[in-house]
Order: C-alpha cells, then sequence, then structure tokens
C-alpha cells in the first residue's frame, strides 16, 4: 500500500462486521473521518459520498480493501454493491477490494448477491504453495520478520522439518505461519 501513487486514496477495513450503518463507519474510519454513533445511517452516507467527491475533485480514487471479507454478511455485501453505484459516468470515484478466505468466493455465488458477482472485474484465488514454494515462504517469512543478521534464505528448519511442515500445512501460507511459529516456540521451550 505504501508504494501506491498519490493519485489513490486508500482505505483499510480489516476484520469488518455488523449493521450497514456499522459497515459505513468501518469504512469512513479507514478514510480518517468523523463517525459518531449517534449519527443515522443517511447522514453516515452522505458524508461518505461527500468523501468520495471530494477526492474526484482532487483527482483522487479511492480504493477501499476489504480484509477478512468472508467476515461480511450478505447485508454488508449488499451495500459494498450500493456503494459501487456511486460512481457515474465514465470515471470512477471508488473501487472496492475483497481480500477473504474461500468462503467469499462461495458467498458471491448465493441467491441474492448476484448484481454484486456481476460486478466483480478480477478475481484471483492462490491456491496452495508447492513444496518448494513452502521453503522459500518460510525462509523469506523469517527474513522479513526474524532475527537481525539472519541471512537471507536461512531457516531454522531442516529440509525434512520444512517437508514435514508443507505437509501438515497443506501449502496454506496461514498454516504454514501457524505451524512453524508453534514449531519455533516449541524448540525455544525445549532450549
Amino acid at each position: 500500500m505504501r508504494s501506491l501513487g498519490s493519485e489513490l486514496r486508500i482505505g483499510l477495513i480489516s476484520n469488518p462486521h455488523g449493521s450497514r450503518a456499522e459497515l459505513l463507519r468501518w469504512v469512513l474510519h479507514a478514510l480518517e473521518q468523523p463517525a459518531d454513533p449517534n449519527e443515522s445511517y443517511v447522514d453516515l452516507f452522505s458524508r461518505f459520498q461527500s468523501v468520495l467527491l471530494s477526492e474526484y475533485a482532487a483527482g483522487r480514487s479511492v480504493v477501499l480493501i476489504f480484509d477478512e471479507a468472508q467476515n461480511l454478511s450478505a447485508e454488508a455485501l449488499e451495500e459494498l454493491r450500493m456503494f459501487i453505484n456511486i460512481n457515474s459516468g465514465k470515471d470512477e470515484v471508488l473501487q472496492l477490494v475483497l481480500i477473504g478466505q474461500p468462503e467469499l468466493r462461495d458467498m458471491l455465488t448465493q441467491p441474492g448477491l448476484e448484481q454484486l458477482a456481476q460486478r466483480v472485474i478480477a478475481r484471483y484465488h492462490l491456491g496452495p504453495l508447492s513444496r518448494e514454494e513452502s521453503a522459500q515462504y518460510v525462509a523469506h517469512r523469517l527474513a522479513v520478520a526474524g532475527p537481525a543478521g539472519v541471512a537471507a534464505g536461512a531457516t531454522p528448519f531442516d529440509p525434512a522439518a520444512l517437508a514435514t511442515l508443507h505437509k501438515l500445512a497443506g501449502g496454506v501460507p496461514r498454516r504454514i505461519n501457524l505451524l512453524a511459529d508453534r514449531a519455533l516456540l516449541g524448540a525455544y521451550a525445549q532450549g
């Protein structure tokens, strides 16, 4: 997100949940806008629309990124579709990025959400990593988040441990993180 240009205004909403008005509060908060708990839905939506138009007038598009979007209710997903309706003419003032687990893909196929699914212009599904990719992933995560001074590509896991880690995690990055973390903690506890 830090590498994106100044022509975009980014709002990151992590693990969103709640009613339509609560969703708008999450969005306004992500865009650094006040959202009083006593404000009506109409007032919140009006402010949101004003922010979008003001950003557009300044030459910027707004991108809202919803992480863990599988936690959104069908009502909230329908609300997102309504957000897209703010776009008018040839220019898009708002783009939505939904990031979620496979359950999100399943939700978008439900009856009642067809109109939102039809507006999805790009989809990407990250499948399980191969054994080699899993080993590279562990090395990368340790290089980024591990202790300083560790050589690039170095890992405390021997090849057999990496193979077992891949097998147990099924190549799923989130599971790899969890299992590797627990293995490192266990090794630390045992000295």
